[in-house]
């Protein structure tokens, strides 16, 4: 099934079960985005630099994209399925379920000006083109299928929300669906922090930041946007040097040996992931906040580690590993 195929079903028919069979595409959605940016964030040998830095923030709120979608799966009573291979993606390949059909390879791979502008940017392209337009390709985007999804809440009764098993996160902004408008800030949150809005590229009422986009865009371009006297959104703010980078290769799709514990690790982050959202723990989820920060030391160490043959370095598989 595709995300396509659920966007042609009709509004009269967009009942429970499909909301929750695309808040479940939505949560897979928000996770396949996860491992190519952390591979790119890894690759550059100074974690303290700006790139570095602006990568780390995405990856962040695409962690919180997750966790309000399964917030808003759980509500309506139904479970986020996480700890199985299936949720995970096969890298290099398509985005899950069909969104994206243009973008047909999804690597993990070390970060270069290539992967930023034709992966990074292309993922979160804001529907309607950019403020700041240097493409004018204009095609489905995550935030039309985010807007079906709210307009799919907006049918139901209000006791369809029940509140329960709702999990909080200070530091992520994690917060409870506990209402229509909690689902309606949720769905607004993840749109804005991806896309910005239509009138600018900041994250409206947020975090004061550009939108996904534009910051992968600033690393793309070399320099900061900035609004011109003219008023215009241009990128040319201050420099933004692209790092230094480890060496790290395209993953092939089979993976590395060299990379089972990193991916033992991983499957466990998966398995308390799952365990959080089916039992509502808050403790669960805090362990695999936990392991998420963990998985750094031994992904640093594969993207050391050169590869026999001269073409690279190692990198972390992310394979589903019982």
């Amino acid at each position: 099934m595709s995300i396509q195929t659920q966007l042609s079903v009709p509004m009269t028919k967009r009942d429970t079960d499909w909301l929750m069979t695309s808040l479940q595409y939505a949560i897979e959605l928000e996770h396949a985005t996860i491992p190519p940016y952390l591979c790119g964030m890894w690759s550059v040998k100074d974690q303290q630099d700006p790139v570095a830095q602006l990568i780390s923030s995405v990856v962040m709120e695409e962690m919180l994209h997750m966790g309000l979608a399964c917030n808003m799966l759980t509500t309506i009573g139904g479970t986020p399925e996480i700890n199985s291979p299936g949720f995970v993606p096969t890298y290099p390949g398509p985005l899950p379920h069909g969104v994206r059909p243009s973008l047909q390879e999804v690597a993990l791979v070390g970060l270069s000006p290539d992967v930023v502008k034709n992966t990074f940017m292309q993922i979160e392209y804001p529907e309607g083109g950019p403020i700041a337009a240097f493409a004018l390709e204009t095609y489905q985007t995550i935030g039309a299928f985010y807007e079906a999804i709210l307009a799919a809440f907006q049918t139901l009764d209000p006791s369809a929300i029940t509140g329960k098993r709702q999990l909080t996160d200070e530091g992520l902004g994690l917060f409870a669906i506990n209402s229509f408008a909690d689902a309606q800030k949720a769905v607004t949150t993840i749109r804005q922090q991806g896309e910005g809005t239509s009138q600018s590229p900041y994250e409206s009422g947020f975090s004061g930041e550009y939108a996904h986009y534009y910051r992968f865009a600033e690393i793309a371009h070399g320099q900061r946007l900035i609004k011109n006297d003219e008023g215009l959104w241009v990128y040319q703010g201050d420099a933004l040097p692209f790092p230094d980078c480890w060496p790290m290769a395209k993953v092939p799709a089979e993976g590395y040996p060299q990379s089972q514990a990193f991916d033992k690790t991983y499957t466990s982050l998966l398995a308390k992931l799952h365990e959080a959202w089916l039992q509502g723990s808050a403790d669960a989820l805090s362990d695999a906040v936990g392991i998420m920060f963990n998985l750094a030391g031994p992904a640093t160490n594969l993207l050391k580690t050169p590869i026999p043959n001269g073409q690279g370095n190692y990198g972390p598989s992310f394979k589903y590993t019982p």
